[in-house]
């Protein structure tokens, strides 16, 4: 059982004061030091010394942090100015002269560079992602800037474009030969090319490390045409709508129009969000060259990947396995990796596998990476149906492929045997091999446990090399304390996290979302580790994309209308939102801290006025003031500041942010110092208050690039782990409320993303060429629904709550387009009850022969021709710009009809009981499909309520398509004309229900029993109430007339 570990399993309690190794433990943890050294701001490269071991300075005025070789660029080649106060660079002693020195460097007698003059070319300019004015650098320099982000696809010039394409390719090739051929050949031999080829590389490592692409004009422009002229229309729709009312049906006249203004409102919410969509590019080269230099340890920062589990007899075991090997053969450095899985069900089979799947990294990750195979999930890679030798030259492949494979289906059939153990669970409770009983055989009242298996000295691959760190987490469970479910599973790995590794980044996968593109990571640190933008963003979201759906994808399950559309257009406004996975984080943003400040820059100014003009000079004398007299100041008078801006901060928004730390504010203070006088700064209690009683914890939450304090003792960092993990560690503190997932709903994910967008966080759409993950989807009916009843439920939680958008966060950053979004993914629900009442209408008009709209003039049916045409325009363009096909958009309209007249209607009802009543609803776990044959579950039927709604709308409009055409028959030639609208709106409904109804017959094409004896029960019960009370027949006045009898 525990072949690949190398440390032994810890539980413990710490309300009882409670500590167990169960079977020896190893305290090798390997600790991590960092230098502290400044950073070029621009670059991002060390900033080196002067001659006489002085730090050069390059701006004497703010001290904004610059190397030389970007201090000498900016002057010879740029607009010679200080990129953060814009005061002109003055010249220091040894760099060249260029104009405009004469008067400033006078004093100095240094004439070797006197003639080395050349013309400062004009920086263009451009406007970055806030609106801030910024400056493009040339293709051979960094394009950052001290406000804004990296650059954007329409300010690439057409120098930039050419290197990018026949030359770049040149280049790499060149750096790749010399990298392999470095060790033969010294360095007389490579002469002066070499050092120049270096120059090259060290400037396109300097390039920005992404830019953002905007949609061409003549596919976005039209787009946006269309849409104002579709609001143009509604209007003047509805206007004909309200003032032209049915007489003979007036109920369901007002009824319709009800449902029509809440479908346009729908509409608005959802359509203006996708006003700015825009696609990003990433360059992984220029990643490379810059933090993995040859010669020097790599800079590259470390990441902790979560891995959530609740019941491994639903979520089969081998599918978490494969998303932990998949994790644990990351393309990147393994002592920057860390795996941690939670298990919320404290099993035992997931503790067996776990060890299983370790011993079986051990030769997985060294095949993985030196054939460079994709994916790495063993049980995708073996199952594609592709030409798996295809791009290989090894001959060695082929042989260690088939005892890979081999040794796969060994570990697959183990993991099985386990598998079949767990399904009857001893009297005595589970053993474990050493006989120690297992500590969470009570699944409801047990300790917390933690076992590392991997990461430590001795855990090494086939191949002699490190693997990267596997660490097993369930947190500690007692009756009476509330859990929180998946969120509170989630914040107990974020504190071991930051505790054992504390990486500054943490990636959030399900057990069923395996890394399906091994640099998914570096895809990530190519906008977290950028210098000007990384530090605004909370977190990187990636596409979700799935295995095993059928072709036709009956329910909609890729969902790519959201994840293509939706939520493109979200990026270029203030981010997408977050989605329960596929997330890497900043953690600084789950702590609440608000995200840094930009610092606007100073505007030019001129000897021309009076120094006591505060237009011009008194702005500037007063900064530089107080920057001197906060260098004099002391820890009271650092304190003192950071107490009085945090106050100004409160007073101007409001009250919003109270609970929320300025991480600059703390920043500001806290420089200088050593990171063990940080706690001395601010009220021990404020932060035990905030973050709980551990100080490993609330030390780490300091440490903004992550890493563990010196000195630790692994020992006591593993009690550590224990106690933050402890069930009562959460009481009276800010966890779940304003730090790490928030509580309060099914669907935490859109709760945490919405928190971090209101403090002003931005966060990035990355769509890499191949998905960067990939998971399993329910493609059943009931399975299907009960998953969209459960995100719906989630909805309503928060319409219900204080964190709704409609009135939560004004004082914060939140941008009106990104509410709206936020404002649509908790109201969408809601409308399942107008899209029921709207659908039962045209059954409704066919039975009774009324009609929801009156006799159409030729001016007014041009209003209905307009609507319908601006509908299918906006569609069309919609799909021209964002690439998706026309089948995935229809599947998305026919699910929107099936889960709205279904599993939102019964959400709205459950929310309504559990937030008014008290009333909770159990959630059941989806399952997840691990059969072996192909679509084998779509055909599977399961009794859900949820299918009686959407079964009724499908008899009840049939039955009305037949009663019409039959009165149209009975009544003559006349009687066509106005049935044709009531037939469109019928058949309407029935396209759109028509996967259900394939879904309801299945393989067999029979429909069970019980669903037939309840929809046509009610829809017999709706038809013959109706034609009993027939409200629309007018009521007769004066006597009342009988056949008297006798004939006349």
């Amino acid at each position: 059982m525990d072949a690949g570990s190398t440390t032994g399993l810890v539980a413990g309690s710490h309300r009882r004061n409670e500590l167990h190794v169960m079977h020896g433990y190893d305290e090798t943890n390997k600790q991590i030091s960092h230098a502290n050294s400044k950073i070029c701001r621009v670059c991002g490269d060390e900033i080196g010394v002067k001659d006489n071991g002085e730090v050069f300075v390059a701006c004497t005025e703010c001290g904004f942090p610059v190397c030389k070789p970007c201090y000498e660029y900016e002057r010879t080649e740029g607009n010679q100015a200080c990129p953060q106060c814009n005061i002109r660079y003055k010249r220091h002693k040894g760099c060249a002269r260029v104009e405009g020195d004469e008067d400033d460097a006078a004093d100095l007698d240094d004439f070797e560079d006197e003639f080395q003059i050349k013309s400062p070319k004009k920086a263009q300019d451009f406007n970055s992602e806030n609106g801030e004015q910024t400056q493009q650098w040339p293709p051979h320099r960094p394009a950052f800037s001290s406000i804004a982000g990296s650059v954007a696809g329409k300010d690439l010039d057409a120098d930039r474009e050419l290197e990018g394409n026949l030359e770049w390719k040149d280049r790499v090739e060149k750096w790749k030969a010399k990298q392999e051929k470095r060790g033969l050949i010294s360095k007389d031999d490579g002469g002066d090319n070499d050092n120049e080829e270096d120059d090259v590389l060290m400037a396109e490592a300097r390039q920005p490390l992404w830019r953002k692409v905007p949609l061409p004009s003549s596919k976005i422009n039209p787009y946006r045409i269309v849409i104002i002229f579709r609001l143009v229309i509604l209007a003047f729709f509805f206007r004909f709508r309200i003032m032209t009312p049915a007489t003979d049906a007036y109920p369901l006249w007002l009824i319709s129009v009800i449902c029509e203004i809440w479908f346009a409102l729908s509409w608005i919410l959802d359509q203006f969000p996708k006003w700015f969509p825009i696609n990003r590019e990433t360059y992984l080269d220029r990643l490379s060259m810059r933090f993995e230099r040859e010669g020097e340890p790599n800079r590259l920062l470390p990441v902790d990947v979560f891995v959530s589990t609740v019941d491994p007899l639903k979520e089969p075991p081998i599918i978490t396995a494969n998303t932990v090997l998949s994790i644990l053969a990351l393309d990147y450095p393994v002592d920057k990796v860390s795996c941690y899985v939670s298990d919320d069900g404290a099993s035992m089979l997931l503790f067996d596998t776990l060890s299983e799947s370790a011993e079986f990294a051990r030769r997985w990750v060294p095949f993985c990476k030196k054939y460079t195979i994709e994916p790495r999930a063993p049980e995708f890679y073996f199952s594609q149906k592709i030409d798996y030798l295809k791009d290989k030259v090894q001959p060695t492949f082929v042989k260690e492929r088939r005892a890979m494979k081999r040794e796969y289906e060994e570990f697959k059939v183990r993991i099985n045997a386990l598998v079949a153990k767990a399904q009857k669970k001893p009297e005595e409770g589970w053993v474990m091999q050493d006989g120690t009983p297992w500590p969470g055989n009570n699944t409801r009242d047990h300790p917390g446990m933690i076992q590392v298996y991997l990461g430590s000295a001795g855990a090494l691959d086939v191949e002699g090399k490190e693997l990267p760190r596997l660490v097993y987490v369930s947190r500690e469970k007692r009756p009476g304390y509330q859990h929180h479910k998946k969120a509170g599973a989630m914040n107990a790995l974020v504190r071991v996290s930051a505790v054992l590794t504390n990486a500054p980044f943490m990636l959030n996968l399900d057990c069923d979302h395996y890394i399906n593109n091994s640099k998914a990571v570096r895809e990530a640190m190519c906008f977290l580790m950028d210098p000007q933008l990384g530090k605004k963003l909370c977190y990187v979201q990636f596409p979700q994309r799935f295995d095993g759906i059928d072709r036709h994808d009956r329910y909609a399950n890729r969902n790519v209308v959201f994840f293509d559309i939706n939520m493109r257009g979200l990026d270029g406004i203030q981010g997408p939102v977050y989605v329960g996975t596929g997330c890497v984080f900043n953690r600084q943003a789950l702590y609440g801290y608000d995200p840094p400040v930009s610092e606007k820059p100073k505007k030019m100014t001129c000897d021309c006025w009076p120094s006591w003009c505060c237009c011009c000079c008194g702005g500037s004398k007063r900064k530089s003031k107080t920057r001197k007299e906060r260098n004099g100041m002391g820890l009271g008078g650092l304190l003192k500041i950071g107490k009085t801006k945090k106050k100004m901060q409160m007073g101007k928004k409001k009250g919003y942010a109270k609970r929320g730390f300025d991480l600059e504010e703390i920043e500001e203070g806290l420089e200088g110092y050593e990171e063990l006088e940080k706690s001395s700064l601010m009220s021990q209690k404020n932060f035990e208050k905030r973050f709980g009683q551990s100080p490993v914890f609330i030390t780490s939450t300091l440490m903004e690039d992550g890493g563990l304090p010196e000195g630790v003792n692994t020992a006591g960092l593993i009690k550590e782990a224990i106690h933050v993990i402890s069930c009562g560690y959460e009481e009276k503190t800010d966890w779940g409320k304003e730090i790490g997932w928030i509580y309060g709903s099914v669907t935490e994910d859109i709760l945490t993303g919405f928190k971090m967008h209101c403090r002003g966080w931005k966060s990035v759409y990355c769509m890499p060429e191949r998905p960067a993950f990939k998971g399993s989807a329910p493609i059943n009916l009931s399975d299907r629904l009960h998953q969209v009843l459960r995100w719906a439920l989630g909805s309503v939680e928060i319409f219900l709550s204080r964190h709704c958008p409609l009135w939560y966060g004004y004082g914060g950053n939140l941008k009106w387009l990104e509410r709206f979004a936020y404002i649509n993914t908790i109201v969408y629900p809601f409308t399942s009850i107008p899209l029921l009442a709207y659908c039962t209408i045209p059954a409704v008009c066919l039975l009774t022969g009324k009609f929801i709209i009156p006799t159409l003039t030729n001016f007014a049916s041009i209003w209905f021709m307009a609507l319908f045409l601006s509908i299918i325009a906006t569609g069309v363009l919609e799909l021209r710009w964002s690439g998706v096909s026309i089948q995935d958009w229809w599947r998305n309209e026919q699910f929107w009809v099936i889960g709205g007249v279904s599993a939102h209607l019964f959400a709205v009802f459950q929310g309504l009981l559990k937030v008014l009543g008290g009333v909770d609803t159990n959630f059941t776990v989806t399952a997840k499909a691990a059969e072996d044959s192909e679509f084998g579950d779509l055909y599977l039927f399961k009794w859900t309520t949820l299918l009686i709604p959407p079964t009724t709308l499908l008899i009840i409009n049939m039955v009305g398509v037949v009663a019409g055409v039959s009165d149209a028959i009975n009544n003559g030639y006349g009687s066509w004309g106005p049935l044709f609208g009531k037939l469109f709106f019928a058949f309407w409904v029935i396209v759109h229900l028509y996967p259900f109804l394939k879904g309801l017959m299945g393989r067999q094409n029979r429909t069970p029993t019980i669903v037939v004896l309840w929809s046509v029960l009610l829809a017999s019960i709706f038809s013959l109430v109706w034609v009993r009370i027939d409200p629309f027949l007018p009521k007769q006045q004066g006597p009342i007339l009988k056949q008297c009898g006798v004939e006349c």
